[in-house]
């Protein structure tokens, strides 16, 4: 397959069987023959269209005189692709767009659909020209939606939450390549010797200056192909999750429930901060992703993890009280559509029934914390209903429970205002990923 083959099955993997972007291209790549090249197209137009879809449908719109979805959804995404490479590739000319697109039709075994393809392309490309791009038109949400890609609801409530300028700035962001933070291991390493071993394998890493034994990572290629990697000399892990196992303040010999912990990056940095001294046990509620768990911790030399099944939730096996408790609980990942662009599509219905989850989730933490103790509730999502809300209802609905003042780092910035236990993080302010973190203790 040619590496718009492997875009499209990918997209249309991700269409309809809603998985992970980065998991369905990786798979992708994987399984094809493609040179370094074709590899960089694909992700290129793989992510530029899962980037771009609505305003990408919106263009198609004005030359499609059906709706949508009486259109094949595979016609449908070549469309997509083609469109995108005629509005944001310029090294691809627009007549090369257009034949691969037909071509494609035809080789997916849709001939008849390849005369609509390229008669939609062609109407596409004589007038632009003559109108702008996106087309301006509806209300200014509308607007917004389609320039940004982004579904109205969605801004509806960031704006209602955030403000208008703070939801720009979110917008514009999202489009950005995140940046790549490792976490050092420190039972291994220390940072200014680990900067140095990656730089010899032409590695560019730079300490983060306001978060302890973190780096940014640039020039990686494949991250899994190093050899500092592969020694278990460090992890990779956004700033975000990193100041929140900082603020959890894990002391060696303690112990520590991680109660939704795959892949278990927050797991391990807490493991070097206790210098594996101590018991962290690390649930999750399925198989594989506990057998993840214990293969991270292997490769960076942890012998503190204990990872097993258990479902937060449920709670239904007791364990004795820990010393903290860290509840980072599945949520819509709202602050990490730079890495997941799908996310961002996800039906208002799936995120409104998350909350309810997640309360149960951090109430039946709670019971495992000793009195004393330090519970950390955190999210990778830019939802109040998921976020502070949960975290004020639980401190209003247990009372033997305490709002414990967040201690940040100087060179850290808050955008909103928002009570001294709570810390919202925003990936404009301070190139993270959009991430809450909330914190408190068990009183006596």
């Amino acid at each position: 397959m040619n590496a718009r083959e492997v875009t499209l099955e990918a997209l249309l993997h991700v269409d309809e069987n809603a998985g992970y972007s980065n998991l369905v291209l990786n798979k992708a790549l994987k399984a094809s023959d493609l040179s370094d090249r074709d590899r960089s197209l694909t992700s290129a137009l793989f992510y530029g269209v899962l980037e771009r879809r609505l305003t990408l449908d919106e263009e198609l719109q004005q030359f499609v005189s059906r709706p949508q979805k009486q259109v094949d959804a595979a016609v449908w995404e070549i469309l997509r692709m083609a469109v995108y490479q005629i509005l944001y590739m310029d090294r691809i000319p627009n007549s090369a767009a257009v034949n691969e697109a037909v071509n494609l039709t035809k080789k997916i075994g849709q001939g008849k659909a390849s005369g609509f393809v390229n008669g939609v392309l062609r109407n596409l490309l004589r007038s632009q020209e003559k109108g702008s791009f996106p087309p301006l038109k509806g209300s200014r949400l509308h607007q917004m939606s389609v320039q940004y890609s982004c579904p109205e609801q969605l801004l509806q409530m960031w704006e209602k939450a955030y403000g208008t300028a703070i939801m720009q700035q979110m917008l514009e962001v999202s489009f950005q390549r995140p940046p790549i933070y490792a976490r050092v291991n420190t039972l291994k390493i220390t940072r200014p010797k680990l900067i140095e071993r990656l730089a010899a394998e032409n590695i560019h890493a730079d300490a983060i200056p306001w978060l302890a034994d973190a780096v940014s990572l640039s020039n990686t290629g494949s991250v899994a192909a190093s050899a500092c990697f592969q020694e278990g000399l460090f992890h990779i892990q956004d700033l975000a999750s990193q100041l929140c196992c900082n603020l959890l303040d894990a002391k060696p010999k303690e112990q520590v429930y991680d109660v939704c912990a795959a892949p278990g990056g927050k797991s391990f940095t807490i493991a070097e901060q206790m210098r594996n001294e101590g018991n962290i046990h690390a649930f999750d509620q399925y198989k594989g992703k506990v057998r993840l768990i214990e293969k991270g911790a292997q490769r960076l030399g942890i012998s503190c993890i204990s990872a097993s099944m258990r479902d937060a939730a449920m709670g239904n096996v007791p364990l004795s009280p820990a010393n903290r408790v860290l509840c980072d609980v599945p949520c819509s990942g709202l602050g990490i559509i730079r890495r997941k662009p799908e996310i961002r599509y996800k039906s208002r219905e799936s995120i409104d029934s998350l909350p309810v989850l997640q309360y149960r989730i951090l109430c039946k933490s709670a019971d495992l914390l000793r009195c004393g103790g330090t519970l950390i509730y955190s999210t990778c999502t830019l939802n109040p209903a998921e976020n502070g809300e949960n975290a004020s209802r639980f401190l209003k609905e247990h009372p033997h429970f305490s709002a414990v003042p967040l201690n940040l780092p100087k060179a850290l910035h808050r955008i909103i205002r928002e009570p001294e236990n709570q810390l919202t993080l925003f990936p404009q302010m301070n190139q993270t990923d959009g991430f809450f973190i909330s914190a408190f203790r068990k009183e006596e």
